[in-house]
């Protein structure tokens, strides 16, 4: 069966669609949800570790925590790169105080922590505040590396 997988924000059903049709609308074939989003997402930890197990859009994860000043002023560039970035990555936002097992699993030794993943691979991280441009920039040219 072709089709690119991708887990769906909501209710974390994996869905494989047709590359032809893989774009903004797509929807979830479980729960009818858009599978992309223009805002960065808010998933828990088991919904991370299943997409990067599955998916095969690149999946930018932004590891934050509430306390944290650089990981608040760069919520909105983050926002910002989502709605610039459209269906070509998807971008969520995990909460390492309310899942600190990420830490470990990722090897997070600062936040705020930018990681790509595709195809069950991590491509880059890029470590600390960024904005809008840089972010973009970085996922522009992170996605175009070959998953081995």
């Amino acid at each position: 069966m072709s089709g690119l997988k991708i887990t769906c924000l909501e209710c974390a059903q994996i869905n494989r669609v047709p590359k032809a049709r893989a774009g903004a609308g797509a929807k979830c074939g479980t729960c009818g949800a858009k599978l992309f989003s223009t805002k960065p997402t808010e998933v828990d930890f088991a919904w991370v570790t299943k997409a990067i197990r599955n998916d095969d859009i690149p999946l930018v994860v932004d590891f934050w925590a509430p306390w944290c000043g650089p990981c608040r002023i760069m919520a909105p560039e983050f926002s910002k790169s989502a709605a610039s970035l459209g269906d070509t990555a998807r971008l969520v936002k995990l909460n390492t105080e309310d899942h600190p097992q990420a830490s470990g699993k990722f090897n997070i030794r600062g936040i705020p922590m930018l990681a790509m993943f595709r195809g069950g691979r991590e491509l880059a991280r890029q470590a600390g505040a960024v904005q809008m441009p840089a972010i973009v920039s970085w996922v522009n040219g992170a996605k175009s590396k070959q998953v081995p």
